[in-house]
């Protein structure tokens, strides 16, 4: 998802008093980045024990029981975001989980609308971009919405309530400001954007970016260093993925250039799952059971951290 010689996208947060969640019926059954915090280190040896079991605790998670069948969720108006309750009951019962899969399919169509700039808590950027695509041309925006998918309908059926930042992949943006502001709303137990990665072609593997104090957040980047550090275990003991190459140490990349972390008040993080540019990661990001396997293994490293919580 990069922007400008190899530079991330940002996600700011704009407080409102009006809810932006609509609630969906229950359905039938360019800086230097700094060095990776101490408390991420701290948590990576209960971490490593994180499992990529079911979080409902079931034989199969629900979103590997047929990886062909892509679940699906109701459109909220525009494709905008939706509040989504269990569909089960489990592990993550009484739990709220925010899923932003980043950038939008109808983003390529919508400049005027995506290269409005907003405030991202230290500078301006764009309300939102396209994101990267494999070089034979498979978005980003694709790959995030499949995994968001897959994702919500495991944690839902481990008993969480999913706020998803939009609801179908046609769509133009939100904004990365609404996008943030929504984890702060909902006061998420935790919160993760999805992204793919367009780095340099022979560079591979996937990375945890992490909040750095400004403020704002300074509450949260203690529990979202132990949030990257579980589900940097749990992806890499879940897909097989190896940690990046090109992008942070370990799997682990401290930014303080973007704004949905940088003005979080949940514990929240992005993680680049591959790079879409490298021809070995591009035949796994386009494929469903792949797509499957990354679901799974960020859910269980989410459930690893809101249990950690109690």
């Amino acid at each position: 998802m990069r922007r400008l010689v190899w530079a991330w996208p940002a996600l700011t947060v704009i407080l409102c008093s009006c809810s932006l969640v609509p609630s969906a019926s229950q359905p039938a059954a360019s800086t230097p980045a700094p060095q990776a915090s101490a408390g991420a280190s701290t948590s990576a040896a209960r971490s490593a024990k994180a499992s990529t079991k079911d979080p409902a605790g079931s034989a199969a998670p629900a979103s590997s029981r047929n990886p062909t069948a892509l679940p699906t969720v109701p459109d909220a108006k525009g494709g905008g975001p939706g509040r989504f309750p269990p569909t089960g009951h489990g592990r993550l019962d009484g739990k709220v989980i925010l899923v932003d899969p980043g950038h939008n399919g109808g983003n390529f169509a919508a400049a005027s609308v995506i290269n409005r700039l907003i405030w991202n808590g230290r500078e301006s950027e764009t309300c939102d971009t396209t994101g990267a695509e494999t070089d034979a041309g498979y978005t980003e925006a694709l790959f995030n919405w499949r995994v968001a998918l897959y994702l919500t309908a495991d944690l839902r059926a481990a008993g969480a309530t999913v706020v998803l930042t939009r609801t179908s992949d046609t769509g133009v943006g939100p904004c990365v400001t609404k996008r943030a502001a929504l984890g702060n709303e909902v006061h998420a137990n935790a919160a993760v954007s999805i992204h793919a990665d367009g780095g340099p072609p022979g560079g591979r593997g996937f990375a945890i970016l992490e909040p750095v104090a400004d403020g704002i957040n300074n509450a949260i980047v203690g529990s979202s260093a132990i949030l990257g550090a579980d589900l940097r275990a749990a992806f890499a003991a879940g897909t097989g993925e190896p940690v990046s190459s090109y992008d942070g140490i370990n799997g682990i990349q401290p930014r303080d250039d973007l704004g949905g972390i940088n003005l979080s008040t949940v514990p929240k993080v992005f993680i680049e799952c591959a790079n879409m540019r490298n021809a070995a990661d591009a035949a796994l990001v386009t494929s469903p059971r792949w797509q499957v396997r990354v679901a799974r293994a960020i859910a269980a490293g989410l459930t690893t951290f809101v249990l950690s919580r109690r």
